[in-house]
């Protein structure tokens, strides 16, 4: 991508001094987003056409993905085709793809909150970016936002068969890496890959000062163990592909929600209504979206909002992300893993998997033999009182969940060719692994 300069001032942290001055903020934003709204064939055909007021926004019909995947894949353009930077389709799973679509402006806002990670980025700091890049957004702004601070940046794509967890491992410790960006169960399989190979994380890697992660919940317990086993801060964002990064940490340590580029709200689907804070599910509106205005996107994911003062002094709400699934009895992904990770850590418990039943909930997880009758009993037990919900806790032996293959494997990539000597197989001729 071209180098992405910012044409428009954007926001900055201490524009504002209490979150009556955020409420300015937005307010003075919002205009432009209503106007670019207005330019959208979505919202522009809708029956309750474009809000013209923070008002009538707060009464305006939520945006669903099943709307964007209807609007597949320009109805949401509000800008001519020639303006569009780049485009993008979340995974798909369901079907039809998500689109989305950012212009140079948009860029330069993708970017600059991602620069906002709170332990920074250097021109001498080797970035390993190991999201998936193709066609979804994380992988390339956090390689974008590296760039622009003139990190190096090694594109270690976690898609892509051309870089197995082992060669993950020797890349980050022959290329004295610094920083890295990916899933936080990702962090987990280096250490066990890393391992495997004779090294140990919290001291053969002694370039590294910090592990971004995002893309799944992370609860207090696991972001503990994975800062323990790897001696160095793991640090979250949050974000969606529709939207980009929409909240990071403050040296404190707190996620907050940048709500001076874009309005959150929480949205009780039982009651139907929304709320500035609390308990439900996010709705978020940008402020400085050009390319694909979204007026109250419903994203889906359970989160718990605060307004509360934080030390940091930023005047951001806090959020807690819960994730996408949860259950009546209030059992979600987030809450369930932290029980899980607060077992004592020489159980040695990093892998796990659960599935709601009729009786409860089924847990299995990895765990050596001299541990596994203890770990069952306990994690049983921290499930029952932390949700009141039964327990069946399995436990497997090391490398049931991870296979011991999958940590070690150097894969085969090919290139595609025609002639081959006699004694080659050529069945392999058209593929790339």
């Amino acid at each position: 991508m071209d180098t992405i300069t910012a044409p428009r001032r954007l926001p900055r942290i201490g524009d504002w001094a209490d979150f009556a001055g955020l409420t300015r903020v937005q307010d003075e934003a919002l205009p432009g987003a209503l106007a670019a709204a207005a330019t959208s064939p979505f919202y522009r055909t809708r029956r309750d056409g474009v809000p013209a007021t923070r008002a009538e926004l707060s009464r305006y019909p939520l945006t669903t993905k099943a709307d964007l995947r209807d609007a597949y894949p320009f109805g949401l353009l509000a800008v001519d085709r020639s303006e569009l930077a780049t485009y993008h389709e979340s995974s798909g799973s369901s079907g039809t793809p998500t689109a989305s679509y950012y212009s140079r402006d948009d860029w330069a806002d993708l970017i600059d909150r991602y620069c906002r990670v709170r332990v920074g980025i250097q021109p001498s700091d080797t970035f390993m970016v190991r999201t998936p890049y193709a066609l979804m957004l994380t992988g390339h702004v956090a390689h974008a936002a590296a760039l622009s601070r003139g990190a190096t940046v090694v594109p270690a794509d976690n898609r892509s068969l051309a870089t197995p967890y082992a060669k993950v491992v020797r890349l980050l410790h022959d290329l004295d890496v610094t920083l890295t960006w990916s899933l936080p169960t990702d962090t987990l399989l280096w250490a066990a890959a890393a391992r495997l190979a004779g090294l140990r994380p919290d001291r053969d890697f002694p370039a590294l000062r910090a592990l971004l992660v995002a893309g799944e919940p992370l609860s207090p317990a696991r972001r503990e163990r994975i800062s323990r086993i790897w001696g160095v801060p793991v640090v979250e964002e949050y974000g969606a592909s529709e939207t980009g990064g929409l909240a990071g940490e403050c040296p404190h340590g707190r996620l907050h929600l940048w709500a001076d580029r874009a309005i959150f709200e929480v949205y009780d689907p039982a009651a139907g209504r929304t709320s500035a804070e609390g308990a439900g599910e996010l709705v978020v509106t940008p402020l400085f979206r050009t390319a694909m205005p979204l007026l109250r996107y419903h994203i889906g994911d359970l989160v718990e909002v605060s307004n509360r003062d934080c030390p940091c002094g930023w005047a951001l709400p806090t959020v807690r992300v819960l994730g996408r699934f949860g259950t009546d009895d209030g059992l979600t992904q987030a809450g369930l893993e932290e029980v899980v990770f607060r077992l004592p850590a020489e159980f040695g418990v990093l892998f796990w998997r659960a599935r709601t039943t009729s009786y409860g909930v089924r847990i299995q997880i990895e765990v050596a033999a001299p541990h596994q009758e203890s770990a069952v009993r306990r994690l049983a037990a921290g499930v029952e009182e932390a949700f009141g919900v039964r327990a069946r806790v399995e436990a497997l032996p090391p490398g049931s969940l991870v296979p011991e293959q999958l940590l070690t494997a150097m894969t085969d990539v090919l290139k595609p060719r025609g002639l081959f000597a006699g004694d080659e197989d050529w069945d392999r001729a058209l593929r790339y692994y």
